[in-house]
């Protein structure tokens, strides 16, 4: 059952690892499709919880060729930078995003656009829950586009990545969203 991010924030970082939303390849891969009708102003999108380690940030490190020292090696982050721990890079809370918007529209519709801002450092321990929030709706082009608030929140309601989005769900009995997606022409 979903709980508000606003129900979330209230509970203890034990509890709130128990409420992931975050789908498995499985479920993804069965999918039933979210339309347009489906879904209203202000309603949230589910949300998907990360509690990164000092391993997943040295994987992705490597997985991307960053080796800025600041998000492996402890001693040079605290003591050249003097952050207060190893830092989670951007680009993973970058790639999050997408993510999460792909895995909303599957298995026909698609992220349009988004935009993001970085503005709080995350650290290893951090609880990082990723949301989204139903913001405005119109149909256009035989389309549904759905505009969204998203971002990513730590334990303490500390918001680290605010932003919007645009995706395009398909009508219950509309057209089939292009493929490669063409937006609808204004």
């Amino acid at each position: 059952m979903s709980i508000s991010l606003e129900e979330l924030l209230k509970l203890s970082e034990e509890e709130m690892l128990t409420h992931n939303e975050r789908p498995t390849g499985e479920q993804l891969r069965n999918k039933k499709q979210t339309f347009f009708e489906d879904v209203h102003e202000g309603m949230e999108l589910p949300k998907y919880i990360y509690h990164p380690t000092p391993t997943h940030l040295f994987r992705w490190s490597a997985a991307i060729e960053n080796f800025h020292r600041i998000h492996y090696d402890l001693d040079f982050g605290l003591n050249h930078d003097k952050n207060p721990a190893l830092l989670v890079h951007g680009s993973w809370k970058q790639s999050v995003a997408p993510q999460y918007l792909k895995d909303w529209t599957l298995p026909r519709g698609w992220p349009w656009k988004a935009s993001f801002e970085h503005r709080a450092m995350l650290v290893p321990g951090d609880i990082l829950i990723m949301w989204g929030r139903i913001t405005g709706l119109k149909e256009k082009g035989g389309m549904g586009l759905v505009d969204l608030d998203l971002g990513m929140t730590t334990q303490d309601g500390i918001e680290s990545m605010p932003g919007t989005a645009t995706v395009v769900l398909p009508l219950k009995d509309g057209p089939a969203i292009p493929y490669p997606f063409v937006p609808p022409q204004d």
